[in-house]
């Protein structure tokens, strides 16, 4: 199983440096790939962190609420104790900017850098085009909202915080049948994208074996007018537009549905839980559902805390507010973020050592309880397990979100 195969590169690490059997010359990265500098003895009392996010291209906006997140974890807890040092928590931030050609050169950036860990990527596909880069150099990186399945399996160093997409499109798929009332669901996805292509045949296989009808269809790269792709809908009989794509495409989306006064219900995955989706609903005659991670406003004190905090800190400072997208709505990926930078803490802490082969180790036992519940991982992929979703409704005439509930599947 993977975390036995993380475990026994821990050991086999430790022998080789101790010079049990065989050369005591470290193992050297394939030749295309970057060493990663040896922690402690480069580090002095700074462990590095990286952040695997986008700043720019079709997934920059969520890719900036969760760099947000993971910066004011760090201004809450900027340091963690290894035994009696205290090391500062330092945070290098690197744009993969929504581009599966340039993950690579993005995560080779990160890991010459010298990062114990790393964090992200908003966006499964540009996680998958990383994910060997980190692989390669032995550092574990932890996802904080990829929710494709494939970004942690078949490899041991890909962990993972949230809900998995196979879960997400059936409780998507449950709540569009049972609640919607829908018969026939139109699908939109974007042509080479995991997450949305992936979202997609969940959300078909699980709405078809509840007797429901599926029609799918995909837009390609650069694509702004979705008009045909609403009247597609329209003429098959559906009553839910499901399109579970970036924040950009879904803006337009609700634009271009509002002006043909669709009276199709529009559903979205946690890429519409943004303020860019209720800036572009306000004031307009649309019903739109989404599934996500956390709901700000919760009952917990940790949540209490955090929504206080993250608002207080984000109005200190005009850029965080022009990179939260114009305002202090709180995203889930901005808590989810936040939820990922403790508990990679924790598995330091656990570790003992800022080592990444000994974080890596100690991220499959590792437990925290975060602002957006219970984290910890299973121990056959390095998954969180989770099971529930918040469901959330746009309320037009405030442009803000409305719970409506949480979802679990039975």
């Amino acid at each position: 199983m993977k975390k036995v195969l993380t475990l026994m590169m821990a050991l086999l690490l430790v022998c080789g440096l101790a010079g049990c059997g065989g050369s005591k010359e470290a193992a050297k990265p394939a030749a295309d790939q970057p060493a990663a500098p040896a922690a402690e003895a480069t580090a002095g009392d700074v462990v590095k962190l990286g952040i695997f996010e986008p700043a720019s291209g079709d997934n920059g906006p969520g890719g900036k609420q969760e760099t947000l997140g993971y910066y004011y974890a760090q201004s809450v807890q900027p340091t963690v104790t290894v035994g009696d040092k205290e090391y500062q928590v330092e945070l290098i931030a690197v744009d993969n900017e929504s581009s599966n050609d340039k993950a690579a050169t993005a995560a080779s950036t990160l890991v010459s850098s010298g990062i114990s860990a790393a964090m992200g990527s908003y966006g499964s596909g540009v996680s998958i085009a990383g994910s060997d880069i980190f692989g390669n150099a032995g550092i574990p990186i932890v996802g904080t909202t990829c929710t494709n399945p494939q970004v942690t399996q078949g490899n041991d160093h890909y962990f993972r915080i949230c809900f998995l997409d196979p879960f997400q499109g059936t409780v998507l798929a449950n709540f569009a049948k049972e609640v919607l009332n829908a018969d026939t669901v139109y699908c939109l996805a974007k042509l080479g994208d995991d997450y949305s292509a992936g979202l997609c045949k969940y959300f078909q296989d699980a709405f078809e074996s509840l007797g429901g009808t599926v029609i799918s269809e995909t837009f390609p790269e650069g694509n702004s007018d979705f008009n045909s792709y609403l009247n597609n809908a329209k003429n098959a009989g559906a009553t839910v537009f499901f399109a579970p794509v970036s924040t950009e495409a879904s803006a337009l989306i609700i634009d271009q549905a509002d002006a043909q006064g669709t009276e199709m219900t529009l559903l979205g995955g946690d890429t519409w839980d943004s303020n860019v989706i209720l800036n572009a609903a306000k004031g307009k005659d649309v019903d739109i559902y989404i599934t996500t991670f956390y709901q700000a406003g919760g009952d917990s004190e940790a949540a209490k805390a955090f929504d206080t905090g993250i608002t207080e800190w984000l109005n200190a400072d005009p850029q965080r507010i022009a990179d939260n997208g114009g305002d202090d709505v709180v995203a889930a990926m901005t808590a989810m973020a936040y939820d990922n930078y403790m508990f990679i803490l924790e598995a330091i802490k656990n570790a003992g050592s800022i080592e990444p082969a000994d974080i890596m180790a100690a991220l499959w036992d590792t437990e925290y309880d975060g602002v957006s519940g219970h984290i910890a991982l299973d121990d056959v992929n390095g998954d969180a397990i989770r099971n529930t979703a918040f469901i959330k409704t746009v309320n037009t005439e405030t442009g803000l979100w409305d719970f409506y509930a949480v979802q679990g599947v039975n």
